[in-house]
């Protein structure tokens, strides 16, 4: 009982955190899991599901604020979305599986971290659509593959290159993430019945319940450091674990 008051406090936070800035959180939630020892066979079906209401409601909320472009959107979604649902498809090795992970875990500890500090006013340049394809496709089958929605690789391309602000990226992203998820759980159905304990059932609940708060305050512009490096020290934990494993 004790372990899974933690397990779902942990979900709460993570939900809340990502979704404040446009993300599902799957490699959060992914990364706890991996903390609690769940085995992969069932990770992966259960951060796509845990992602799809918190990418949803943090695009609503985002979207209700105006930060929502679709010219930024599609040239990435419409090469995603069909890798993402071949990726699903594919089954990894344990070992090769924990160690992609990792990588994600290790590159949302930088978002979370590194918040790419700018004014959301500053000048941005369209996105070539050869990048946002090419990009979006490779996104996609990563995504698929390992269970996530892309948006933690996605967020800090648009920023690199200037293609969107911070709060046009949180949208994106937001909105990126819902569409890879619903992808790759389409993927994984084709395969058999998806793979859900209670336990796992009730942390749905739990991200849906940060993934409200999250959003909510995330287009408001909040900010709350102390937790994300405190989550960040949390993930840094479960990737090398990964990486050891």
């Amino acid at each position: 009982m004790e372990s899974l008051l933690i397990f779902l406090i942990l979900l709460v936070l993570v939900a809340f955190l990502y979704s404040s800035v446009g993300h599902g959180g799957a490699s959060g939630y992914l990364a706890v899991m991996a903390l609690l020892g769940v085995a992969p066979a069932l990770m992966k079906s259960s951060a796509l599901v845990m992602n799809l209401a918190v990418s949803l409601f943090s695009f609503i909320g985002f979207y209700r604020a105006g930060c929502f472009k679709f010219k930024l959107f599609w040239p990435f979604a419409l090469a995603s979305v069909p890798m993402a649902l071949y990726g699903a498809t594919i089954q990894l090795p344990d070992v090769v599986y924990k160690k992609i992970l990792a990588v994600c875990i290790l590159i949302s500890i930088g978002r979370l971290v590194y918040q790419f500090i700018k004014k959301d006013d500053e000048l941005t340049q369209p996105i070539p659509l050869w990048a946002g394809l090419i990009s979006g496709g490779v996104i996609g089958l990563l995504s698929g593959m390992i269970g996530i929605g892309g948006g933690i690789i996605l967020s800090p391309l648009m920023l690199l290159f200037r293609w969107a602000t911070i709060k046009q990226t949180a949208a994106v992203s937001a909105l990126f993430i819902f569409v890879n998820s619903v992808s790759g759980l389409i993927g994984l159905l084709s395969k058999g019945p998806l793979q859900l304990t209670p336990d796992l059932m009730y942390g749905v609940a739990a991200t849906v319940v940060g993934g409200l708060l999250g959003s909510y305050y995330g287009s408001k512009q909040f900010n709350v450091p102390t937790l994300r490096y405190l989550l960040a020290i949390s993930l840094t934990i479960a990737a090398f674990k990964l990486i050891l494993t």
